[in-house]
């Protein structure tokens, strides 16, 4: 019977490939550590599986960062056939990012990454669409007020918005998750649509539902096993319900932008989207940037900036908030600073300066969240000798943010919330080069200047007009601060009470 199923053709066939896997993977592995270059160091590896039963795929970033105490701040990984090269540390991460711009500038395009965008809009391409997308993208942000004027007064309207959601609930519980996350899309989506949307409005409530599943979903230990594994696609139901997430988000893009273009006009320039046709008008499709200005960068543009502008700045408020409510001491002296410099009228961004406490708080929350916590994998675009170790061209990397964000070398206190991180001797604001949450050199957030806006005005504005506190019958103690781990690290499940101030 045996003999019989070993004469099957599928079988054979499987055996034949699995057998031819492994060959290649103890050949590969071989020249790995052969040869007249040095190659980062790593730990000793399974045939086919690699290291995939050595880490946490639960939190692949703590195996990471302890595996780097052992070999060092650049060492080598395979997950399964794949094999990628690891930079921990504060230093070691800063000297690739910010010193070797070039060398460790391109995306690695994984295949979740593939499947989302199939190669075009901003976050997930490489090339010339990429820098082109990435520059128009940079160009309107800034255009629209990003880090100006005009970016504070969308977010300061906002702001009322979202203090007359809280006080609707009476200082009674709530979960914090659904009201923060509608504030902060309606910011992203100004600029991208030119209007915001209410929060009840189903479509608002349909993108960000999905947009959260689906970066939920894309950091599930399923999800990591695809990417080595991707034939597994079809049997894994996260893969097919982020694939599925990704779809219900586009509809919703493709019908905003269509319904924008049956009103556009090239002489009045309301959002990203009418800024796009613009530039599509005047570049002639031959032309080699015109090219670039189709529906696919447009579409999936929009679905980068929606997503990345939505996620990582609500849920920085979410964790800002949670914190305040575990660490009442710190809400105080917060609250006793805003009151004495600002008081009762609207907090702006020039105040900033003159609330050193307040700013290092924000920053501090930053720091202990990690909210992507392994950044984006990078890949070689050439050869390149780092730190005395030869790393191919083609190679992926991953820049692990969490030992920079935890680097004991570079933080007293790296597993503590604790603001005096940012303050000097006299309380006076320090900036740290350690601080990396936006990551760093050519792929660092495009997003940047505005999402610290963000944080600084709805954080301010929320901590002046309500305190906030546990649930009842939860003590600051029982504050669970355990992350929920997708593709960022989001707050636990957990309700809090706003307390009206004024």
């Amino acid at each position: 019977m045996f003999e019989e199923l070993l004469q099957a053709p599928a079988l054979s066939s499987l055996l034949g490939l699995l057998a031819g896997l492994l060959v290649i993977h103890l050949l590969y592995s071989s020249l790995t550590f052969q040869g007249k270059h040095t190659h980062p160091p790593g730990p000793r590896c399974l045939p086919l599986l690699g290291n995939l039963l050595q880490v946490d795929l639960c939190r692949l970033d703590q195996s990471l960062f302890k595996l780097s105490k052992r070999y060092g701040p650049v060492f080598t990984l395979h997950l399964g056939l794949k094999k990628i090269v690891v930079l921990a540390g504060s230093k070691t991460v800063r000297q690739a990012l910010i010193n070797h711009p070039e060398e460790f500038g391109d995306r690695e395009i994984n295949p979740l990454f593939y499947d989302f965008s199939k190669g075009h809009g901003i976050v997930f391409s490489n090339g010339d669409s990429w820098k082109e997308m990435r520059r128009f993208a940079l160009t309107t942000l800034r255009d629209f007020g990003m880090g100006k004027r005009l970016s504070e007064e969308k977010i300061i309207e906002e702001c009322h918005y979202l203090t007359e959601e809280l006080e609707n609930h009476k200082g009674k519980a709530f979960n914090t998750k659904t009201p923060i996350s509608y504030a902060a899309s309606n910011i992203i989506s100004a600029i991208i649509f030119g209007k915001r949307f209410d929060y009840k409005d189903p479509v608002l409530r349909d993108m960000v539902k999905n947009d959260q599943e689906a970066i939920c979903l894309s950091g599930s230990p399923s999800i990591l096993i695809y990417n080595v594994f991707p034939w597994l696609g079809p049997w894994l139901q996260n893969w097919r319900d982020f694939m599925k997430a990704v779809e219900n988000i586009k509809q919703h893009v493709l019908q905003l932008t269509s319904s924008l273009k049956k009103t556009f006009n090239p002489d009045i320039c309301r959002c990203l989207v009418d800024a796009f046709w613009t530039r599509k008008l005047n570049l002639e499709e031959s032309d080699a940037q015109g090219m670039h200005y189709n529906e696919e960068n447009l579409v999936y543009s929009v679905m980068d900036l929606f997503g990345a502008g939505t996620d990582t700045t609500s849920n920085t408020l979410r964790w800002s908030l949670l914190l305040m409510a575990k660490y009442p001491q710190i809400q105080d002296r917060v609250q006793e600073e805003l009151s004495m410099v600002v008081g009762v009228r609207q907090v702006q961004m020039e105040d900033r300066k003159n609330l050193p406490y307040t700013d290092a708080v924000i920053h501090e929350t930053q720091r202990l969240a990690n909210i992507v916590p392994m950044s984006i994998t990078h890949s070689t675009s050439r050869d390149v000798t780092f730190q005395g170790y030869f790393i191919e061209k083609g190679t992926t990397v991953l820049p692990l943010l969490t030992s920079v964000l935890y680097d004991e070398s570079e933080w007293e206190t790296p597993n503590t919330f604790n603001p005096s991180h940012f303050l000097d001797e006299e309380g006076k604001f320090i900036r740290r080069d350690a601080f990396l949450p936006f990551s760093a050199g050519r792929r660092a957030c495009l997003g940047e200047g505005l999402a610290r806006m963000e944080l600084f005005l709805f954080f301010t504005h929320l901590l002046q007009h309500f305190r906030f506190t546990p649930a009842p019958g939860i003590s600051e103690d029982e504050l669970d601060l355990t992350p929920m781990v997708g593709f960022t690290l989001s707050p636990p499940p957990h309700q809090l009470c706003a307390v009206s101030r004024i």
